[in-house]
């Protein structure tokens, strides 16, 4: 039985080759452990590598080997205590088996060893991120995020005097004197000949007067050559450049939550857990993120981080407080044609009566025109009420940058945000 392993080492010593052949050969065994660590991890380490375990049995797979074959006689040694037809005990303790070591059995007639797996942050996060994509990144097609540079697009015969390629224009001129006086150059090398031959019947007196004629044709020649301008307003080029649309690098997202005495501290964690898992998405496409926190009850304020998720309020709720500095917020500092925006927000539903309708008017006419994508999940077991309502008829006018779900435990946060960025085929965009 052979074995051939690949031990080219990388630069820190380890097989590059086999790690990305065991990534992906057991990625979906790797993908689901890395979901379950994405539940069971708290906030603040959500992002680090760590170890991941699958059971032993998915990463098994079948080897080649001499099987006994044929007839073979055997002598084994005698014993004091048995003979033919004795029946003995099993070892106890279950000998010869390497299980997880808790002493726990299975009814399902399948042992759950289990294999543990290093894998680094960078991994963690491919694998926490797999299947998901930004709105209309696959057909690069990013509402209002386009921003132009300049690009360097070959040569031209007009522009700024700062602008002429010296050498190019050089270039140019030598070949239009070599092409314009190119009939007198002929003739000048077919007079040369002429005097060669001439010379070689020398001192004959009709000889030295044909050469002296030839060589006032030649500086005649020659004079016509000079007369060419060295370089002409033809032969000057200049570097030509172009506006070129670039993908916007910069994003900003908002974090909008209700904090009226109807939100619990729980139902805000649960939230978090969601702002936390857009920042790294977002973080991972783009270059330079900021990040608004928009709070509210019955007023909405801009506020940080820590007074977003952890002071406590009292009172009712008017969502639509939140959503218009939101949009005065964007018109202020963040322009649509600068930034990719992404609002997420957080409620459990409950605002004040005839409110919500205020809300839909203002997505609609403020937010969503100018944003890549909004986001709205609801926390909460009860029934939906009259906000998810009123933003269900949103959704059918928006369906493609605007995405809402209910969440009841924090347990579907991973499966609600997966859900939410899901990559969009070529039919459903």
């Amino acid at each position: 039985m052979s074995y051939i392993i690949d031990r080219r080492q990388n630069a820190k010593k380890k097989s590059t080759v086999n790690r990305q052949r065991f990534l992906k050969r057991y990625k979906k065994h790797i993908k689901e452990a890395v979901e379950d660590a994405v539940n069971s991890r708290s906030i603040t380490n959500i992002d680090q590598g760590g170890s991941v375990t699958i059971p032993r049995r998915d990463i098994s797979e079948p080897i080649f080997h001499h099987g006994p074959g044929g007839k073979t006689k055997r002598v084994f040694p005698g014993n004091k205590e048995f003979i033919v037809g004795d029946e003995f005990q099993r070892p106890s303790g279950g000998g010869g088996g390497g299980g997880s070591g808790d002493g726990s059995a299975s009814n399902q007639g399948e042992g759950m060893d289990d294999f543990t797996f290093q894998i680094s942050q960078e991994e963690f996060l491919d694998f926490m991120f797999d299947g998901l994509e930004l709105p209309y990144l696959v057909k690069k097609q990013l509402k209002n995020t386009t921003q132009f540079e300049t690009r360097r697009a070959g040569f031209t015969n007009s522009g700024a005097p700062e602008k002429i390629h010296i050498v190019r224009s050089l270039r140019s001129a030598q070949a239009r004197r070599v092409a314009l006086s190119g009939k007198e150059r002929r003739e000048i090398r077919e007079l040369e000949q002429e005097i060669e031959t001439l010379n070689s019947r020398l001192p004959d007196t009709e000889a030295e007067q044909q050469i002296l004629c030839l060589q006032e044709k030649i500086e005649a020649l020659q004079a016509r050559i000079k007369r060419i301008p060295w370089i002409d307003d033809f032969d000057i080029k200049y570097n030509n450049t172009i506006r070129v649309p670039v993908p916007s690098s910069k994003a900003v997202m908002f974090c909008v939550m209700d904090v009226s005495g109807s939100m619990t501290q729980s139902i805000k964690d649960i939230a978090k857990r969601f702002f936390v898992l857009l920042y790294l998405f977002l973080k991972r496409n783009y270059k330079q993120i900021e990040v608004v926190f928009v709070r509210h009850h019955t007023h909405a304020k801009e506020v940080d981080e820590q007074e977003f998720f952890y002071s406590r309020e009292t009172g009712g709720t008017i969502v639509s407080s939140a959503l218009k500095l939101t949009g005065e917020i964007l018109e202020e500092r963040y322009p649509a044609g600068d930034w990719n925006i992404y609002v997420a927000q957080a409620s459990d539903g409950d605002n004040w009566d005839g409110d919500s309708n205020i809300c839909g008017d203002l997505l609609q006419s403020k937010i969503l025109p100018n944003v890549q994508y909004f986001s709205y999940v609801e926390i909460t077991t009860g029934p939906h009420q009259n906000l998810w309502v009123e933003y269900e008829k949103v959704h059918s006018s928006w369906n493609d940058s605007f995405a809402m779900h209910q969440i009841t435990d924090a347990s579907e946060i991973y499966p609600v945000f997966r859900k939410l960025f899901e990559k969009k085929t070529e039919g459903a965009a």
